[in-house]
C-alpha cells in the first residue's frame, strides 16, 4: 500500500524540524519534500545531523505533495496556503493565520490584513479533543498555539460545564524554543540562562485565541482572561497555571472536579489527568498535555496545572494528530513515544 505524501513549508524553524524528525517513522506518511529559503539546495541532514536518515534536499519550492504542513512565519503562511487551497491540497497550518475566526483581529494582534479572509470560516481550530470530527473532514486545518492549547485544555471541561466565572487568569512559563530559531537579545544564552522574565503582559497575542475558543465552550459566554507569559531557562516546556473562581462562590468536591475532568478526557489518547502535579520533563518529546486539578482549601479556587512539549503537542506532534485524522488513520500514528528523562 503505497504512503501519504507529505511536504512541511519552512523546514528549517523549530517546529518544522521536529515535524520532520516525527514524521520520518510515520507508518503510513513518506515525508518526500521539504522546503526553506536560507538553506536552499542543500540536504537536510546537513542543516540538521540528527536528522541524518532522511535523505532530501531542501528546495525552494514545493514538490509534488498530498498534504502539506506549513511552518512560514504568520502572513507569510497564508499567502502559502491559499493556492494550496485552491488546489485541493490538504493543509495543516502551524501559523496563527487561521486560528481567529475575525478577521478584525489580525491587524490588531498579528499587524497585518488578512490575505484571505473567506478562509477563515472554512479553516477548523486542530484541537482534536474538541473538534475531532470537524478535522476529520477538513481540508485546511488551523494549529492551535502552545500557550492557548495548554490552557483551553486546562479549562475546557469547568467551561463547558459552567462551573467557573469570567476572571480567568493563566500564568504560562515557557522554555526558550518558544521564541523561535531567529537570532534574538532575550534569546541569547547569556541573557536567558539563570533568569525568569515575563512578557507581553500588554497582551500576548494566544490571548485572543484563548479567548476565542474558551468562550466557544459556553455559548454565549465572553470569559474575561488574564494571560501572562514567562520565559525560562529551559529548552522544551510549557507550564500553566490557571486560576479560576468557582461558579456561586459556594466551594466544590474536589473528587467531583476531578471526576470531571477524568470523564471528559477519558477517550482522548494525548490528554492525561494525572495525580500529582507534573514536571515539564514529563512530557519533554512527546505528545502529551498533563493535567492536574485541585482545589485551594482556604479559598476554593481551582486551580488547574497544565503541562506539555512545546514543539511537540504544541506544534508538531498536534500537526501530525490533526493530519491523522485528516487522512482517516489512526490519530496516535507516529506518535506513540514516551518522554526522554532526563
Amino acid at each position: 500500500m503505497s504512503k501519504t505524501k507529505a511536504g512541511i513549508i519552512n523546514v528549517t524553524g523549530y517546529a518544522g524540524v521536529d515535524l520532520a524528525r516525527l514524521l520520518y517513522r510515520h507508518p503510513s506518511v513518506e515525508l518526500v519534500s521539504v522546503t526553506g529559503r536560507s538553506a536552499a539546495g542543500k540536504k537536510l541532514a546537513e542543516v540538521f545531523p540528527h536528522l541524518s536518515e532522511i535523505d532530501l534536499t531542501i528546495e525552494a519550492e514545493l514538490g509534488k505533495v498530498d498534504i502539506v504542513f506549513s511552518a512560514m512565519p504568520h502572513k507569510e503562511s497564508a499567502e502559502e496556503i491559499m493556492p494550496l487551497v485552491k488546489q485541493g491540497i490538504k493543509v495543516v497550518d502551524i501559523s496563527a493565520d487561521f486560528r481567529l475566526k475575525e478577521a478584525e483581529k489580525y491587524p490588531e494582534w498579528y499587524g497585518f490584513t488578512h490575505p484571505a479572509p473567506e478562509l477563515l470560516g472554512k479553516a477548523v481550530y486542530g484541537l482534536p479533543e474538541l473538534y475531532r470530527s470537524q478535522v476529520a473532514s477538513a481540508q485546511l486545518v488551523a494549529n492551535p498555539g502552545c500557550y492557548s492549547t495548554s490552557a483551553i485544555l486546562a479549562l475546557a471541561p469547568v467551561a463547558k460545564e459552567g462551573l467557573i466565572e469570567s476572571g480567568i487568569i493563566v500564568d504560562s512559563k515557557s522554555g526558550v524554543s518558544g521564541a523561535g530559531r531567529t537570532l534574538s537579545m532575550p534569546t541569547h544564552f547569556s541573557e536567558a540562562n539563570e533568569d525568569v522574565a515575563a512578557y507581553a503582559l500588554g497582551g500576548h497575542r494566544h490571548l485572543p485565541e484563548i479567548i476565542q475558543e474558551v468562550g466557544r465552550l459556553r455559548p454565549g459566554w465572553s470569559p474575561s482572561i488574564t494571560f501572562v507569559p514567562h520565559l525560562i531557562p529551559m529548552t522544551r516546556g510549557i507550564l500553566s497555571t490557571c486560576y479560576c473562581q468557582l461558579a456561586g462562590g459556594g466551594a466544590k468536591d474536589e473528587k467531583e472536579i476531578r471526576q470531571l475532568y477524568q470523564d471528559f478526557y477519558r477517550d482522548e489518547p494525548f490528554v492525561r489527568v494525572v495525580d500529582a502535579p507534573p514536571h515539564t520533563k514529563h512530557t519533554s518529546g512527546n505528545n502529551l498535555c498533563l493535567l492536574y486539578p485541585v482545589l485551594d482549601p482556604k479559598t476554593g479556587r481551582l486551580i488547574v496545572i497544565s503541562c506539555l512539549d512545546n514543539l511537540v503537542k504544541g506544534a508538531a506532534g498536534q500537526a501530525i494528530q490533526n493530519m491523522n485524522l485528516m487522512l482517516g488513520l489512526p490519530e496516535t500514528d507516529g506518535l506513540e513515544t514516551i518522554s526522554v528523562y532526563p
